[in-house]
């Protein structure tokens, strides 16, 4: 079952107009996640929305915005006066520019949005906007509001459909400057350029996502699955780190290490890596564990969010 829509209005270039539904293209439901526990009761950990100087609990209809002047000091904004803030692009995204996408910074990026037509109609005029923006080989440019706030979303084709990747603004991208100034100007000779590139060159591939692990989330499934059948805990042993005293000895070392590396490599399963949740141990159905081989684990990890 496809998830809900984000956000459902209208794309337009120029006079050409389509409804269109907004879907999220990523998902983070799959991640391991934690709930907080209290310690001696193993309860969950429950929080409240409480006055600061009263302490006591306020209900959520009691509770509007409000823009801080200084610490004690704010201007409270209503639901309604922010839905009384009406843009154009609450209702609509406005295709206002067309880019090349090598012109747009990577830190401009924030995350992608699946767009297609809304309903039965519009079919037409959505393929005429999607082949448009795919025959000029451009991005699109418009404007949508998302949670209340108006974003920059860059459009591009892909296959059927329109991938929509919302951008930054300027004030939200801090300045490389005030982290780059105090980086040496360091001389890099021929000879470390040629063994560096020569390393490049053997780990050169195909950017392939299937080939991608969350090694950390392998590794927090592990841990559940061997608390959850009583098996001991132990800490694995730390790769050590050294200071690298001569760079070119080392360039040496690494060429050297990746020519003894090229063994063929056994071709990981895809369950290991498309989806987590199927590998930790079923809750029921199974096989009981012998006796004295397993402890009663005190308590079962849980799924949803605290």
């Amino acid at each position: 079952m496809a998830p809900r829509a984000n956000w459902k209005g209208f794309l337009r270039l120029s006079l050409v107009t389509c409804p269109v539904a907004l879907y999220p293209a990523t998902s983070e439901s799959e991640k391991i996640s934690f709930n907080q526990l209290n310690r001696q009761t193993g309860h969950r950990i429950k929080y409240l929305k409480v006055d600061s100087d009263t302490g006591e609990e306020v209900t959520n209809e009691d509770i509007v915005k409000g823009f801080a002047l200084d610490k004690d000091t704010f201007i409270e904004v209503t639901k309604e006066e922010l839905e009384n803030v009406a843009l154009e692009s609450t209702r609509t995204i406005e295709i206002d520019e067309f880019v090349d996408r090598s012109e747009i910074d990577p830190r401009y990026l924030i995350r992608p949005y699946y767009l297609r037509p809304d309903g039965k109609v519009g079919h037409d005029a959505f393929a005429v906007i999607r082949e448009t923006i795919r025959e000029m080989d451009k991005v699109a440019l418009g404007r949508v509001v998302l949670t209340n706030r108006e974003h920059i979303i860059a459009l591009e084709p892909l296959d059927k459909g329109l991938v929509g990747t919302l951008l930054r603004y300027p004030y939200e991208v801090r300045s490389e400057e005030e982290y780059f100034d105090e980086i040496q100007d360091v001389k890099v000779t021929k000879d470390m350029l040629d063994l560096a590139k020569h390393i490049v060159n053997q780990k050169s591939g195909r950017f392939d996502p299937e080939k991608f692990e969350d090694h950390y989330e392998a590794a927090l499934i592990d841990l559940i699955n061997q608390k959850r059948a009583g098996k001991p805990i132990t800490p694995k042993e730390r790769p050590a780190s050294g200071n690298i005293v001569d760079l070119m000895e080392a360039l040496r070392l690494s060429v050297g290490q990746q020519q003894s590396s090229k063994a063929p490599k056994v071709k990981k399963s895809k369950k290991a890596v498309s989806g987590q949740k199927e590998m930790l141990l079923p809750i029921t159905g199974k096989k009981p564990a012998k006796a004295g081989t397993a402890k009663k684990p005190t308590a079962r990890p849980q799924r949803k969010s605290a």
